[in-house]
This record gives C-alpha cells, sequence and structure tokens, in this order.
C-alpha cells in the first residue's frame, strides 16, 4: 500500500531568478504590493493536483485519467511578493472509491517559510472508452499520526463542504428573512440609490480551441477557471472603491466536461457584500459546437477583499437584492461567507 508522502509531487514558480516568469505573474508594471496573477496560479495548481492523483492511479489503472470534481476554501493568508521563489506541495491525503483528496499547501520557501495559501482539490479517476467509467482504487497506508490527522482533515473538509451546500438549500432562518426583508424595504423609500443586484453583472463569451485541450478532446479545466477568476475580478470593480485583491475561493465545482470547439457563457455577478468583502459568483455554460446541447460546466464562489495601498480594509457599499432568484444567491452567499469568516478565524 502507498503512503501519502509517496504521492508527493511539486512546483516551483522561480519568481526571483527569472524575469520572464515574474513578469508573466504580474498584474501590473508597477511596483505595488502583492503584483500577483492569482488566476494563473489557479492554473498551476489544477495541474499539481491533476499530476499529484495522475501519479497515484497510473500504478493500478495504465489507462486512466483523472478529472478535478471540485476546489474547496483556497484562503489566501498572506500577500505573494513577486522577489520570492512560490513552492506548490501537492499530496493525496485521502482516497474514497474512485476519489482522491489532495491537499495543496503553496508557500514562500526559506527560512522562515511564508504560508501564502492551502486548499484541498477532489479528483476522480476515469476510463474506458469515453473516459467516463470509474476507476476503482485501493486505498492509502497512513504512516504515522501526522499522515492519519491530515486524511481526518480531508475527509472533515469534504463533509463540511457538502453539509455546507446542503445548509444552503435550506429556508431563511427568522434573522436572514429579516436580513432580506431590510434590504427589501430599502428600495421602497423615495429617493433609493442603493446599488440592485441585477445591474452588478459582466458576461463574456469564449470559444475553446486546441492550445486549451489538456487532454484529447477536452478543454483544461485549469484554464476555465482562470478565466472565470479574471472576469470575477473585473465583475467585483463595480463595488470596490479602491483596490479589489483576492481573499478566497470559496468554492469551484466541475459538472460537466468541456470540448474542444464548444463555446462557453461566463455570467458574474456580485451577490453580496459585507464589510470590506465581496462575493462574486460565476458560473459557466456550456454550449456545444453544433448548438444542440446546453449545460451548466462550472460554478464559482470569489471573496474579494477591497483594499487601499497599504492593503488596509476600505469598506464597499451594500447590495440590493430585489428578486426571488437574487434574494436566493445573496442567502447563499452570506451563509458561505460566514463559513469562510470561520476559516481566517483559524489562521
Amino acid at each position: 500500500m502507498i503512503t501519502p508522502a509517496e504521492t508527493s509531487y511539486y512546483k516551483t514558480l522561480h519568481l526571483s531568478s527569472d524575469p520572464a516568469v515574474r513578469r508573466r505573474y504580474m498584474i501590473v508594471d508597477e511596483p505595488i504590493t502583492g503584483n500577483f496573477r492569482f488566476g494563473l496560479l489557479l492554473e498551476d495548481l489544477d495541474i499539481v493536483a491533476e499530476q499529484a492523483a495522475l501519479g497515484y492511479v497510473r500504478r493500478f489503472h495504465a489507462d486512466a485519467r483523472v478529472v478535478t470534481a471540485a476546489i474547496d476554501n483556497i484562503i489566501v493568508r498572506h500577500v505573494v511578493d513577486n522577489d520570492r521563489d512560490i513552492l506548490i506541495h501537492a499530496r493525496i491525503n485521502h482516497v474514497g472509491r474512485s476519489s482522491m483528496v489532495v491537499g495543496i499547501r503553496v508557500e514562500h520557501p526559506g527560512n522562515p517559510s511564508t504560508h501564502i495559501a492551502s486548499c484541498y482539490f477532489t479528483m476522480v479517476a476515469r476510463g474506458g472508452a469515453n473516459d467516463e467509467e470509474s476507476r476503482a482504487l485501493p486505498p492509502l497506508r497512513y504512516s504515522d499520526q501526522l499522515e492519519q490527522r491530515r486524511a481526518d482533515k480531508a475527509i472533515a473538509a469534504r463533509e463540511e463542504h457538502r453539509l455546507q451546500h446542503a445548509a444552503e438549500l435550506e429556508p431563511p432562518s427568522r434573522e436572514e428573512y429579516k436580513l432580506l426583508q431590510q434590504l427589501h424595504d430599502a428600495q421602497e423609500v423615495a429617493g433609493f440609490t442603493g446599488l440592485k443586484a441585477g445591474q452588478l453583472v459582466v458576461d463574456g463569451w469564449d470559444r475553446m480551441y486546441p492550445e486549451q485541450e489538456y487532454v484529447p478532446h477536452r478543454i483544461f479545466g485549469g484554464y476555465i477557471v482562470r478565466r472565470a477568476y479574471e472576469l470575477s475580478s473585473i465583475c467585483s470593480e463595480l463595488v470596490a472603491t479602491d483596490r479589489s485583491v483576492i481573499a478566497a475561493v470559496n468554492r469551484i465545482n466541475f459538472f460537466h466536461p468541456v470540448r474542444l470547439g464548444d463555446k462557453l457563457h461566463y455570467t458574474c455577478r456580485i451577490v453580496y457584500t459585507s464589510g470590506s468583502f465581496i462575493c462574486v459568483e460565476a458560473n459557466i455554460e456550456r454550449i456545444s459546437r453544433d448548438r444542440t446541447s446546453k449545460t451548466l460546466s462550472n460554478s464559482c464562489l470569489f471573496t474579494f477583499d477591497n483594499v487601499d495601498s497599504n492593503l488596509q480594509h476600505r469598506p464597499v457599499p451594500a447590495i440590493y437584492p430585489a428578486t426571488y432568484a437574487e434574494d436566493g444567491r445573496y442567502l447563499s452567499a452570506h451563509r458561505s461567507h460566514q463559513a469562510m469568516l470561520g476559516h481566517y478565524a483559524l489562521i
């Protein structure tokens, strides 16, 4: 049996020594703090998670592939220093019947090291003629208590995500209903000038070409997530009064594969604000090349933080939902935001 340590996979971004790499990850050509393209890091994380999972799966199924099913709770703990290398370390923490939970740690190596972010990727082993059949996997062997704790933490995180998703579907509590009612009542006051949620939308289109393929006939999920993040960042600026920076990736779900020639329609909405935080929901609709099928391929929820030039929090205006659908998105983001704040409290 394989131990988690034997599944480790590393990737280093040589920001300190390679000017071309450092420039590729820059947002602007100015000396600002945190001048780092987080969307490109999301691509890297997806590749690293896939390689770690594939290395394990190929030990037992030589023709199998792995696909990303979900990304949970990427909490940004420290601002990236563009003059220091970034080390991405992935390892499989838990193996189910055909799924794997890959834990990833992102840090600036050195003494002392700086913990930038951590997250969990849920990967699934597939095979068969169309890569649609599940591939059964043997469990890991935990060699010490630390590996067992990491496995327990990964399982707990997946269960937390399941419970949180179930909670998001629950009707409003008394306090939540009162919050929504206050937001609706405010819009009935003469001279109301607040920001209506229905007006805070950014969308975009993309067609999938061969350079976006990662495996034959399938488009690289990391590319799609990066595009969703970039549009969501632009969307967040509709209410950010200063500079919008990423605070967390609350969730990313992968529902259906995207294939060569498909069109993608990205719809990004500001669904919730609180203090300096801005929650943006991104839904990605896949339209087949022959336009005969249309389905939701991905859904994402990103949290941005409005900060000044010294990265100090700056409040943003409240937003006001007006329809049943907007109420639902507001309430779901509100609940997810409360869970995210709980993770921040543990940092």
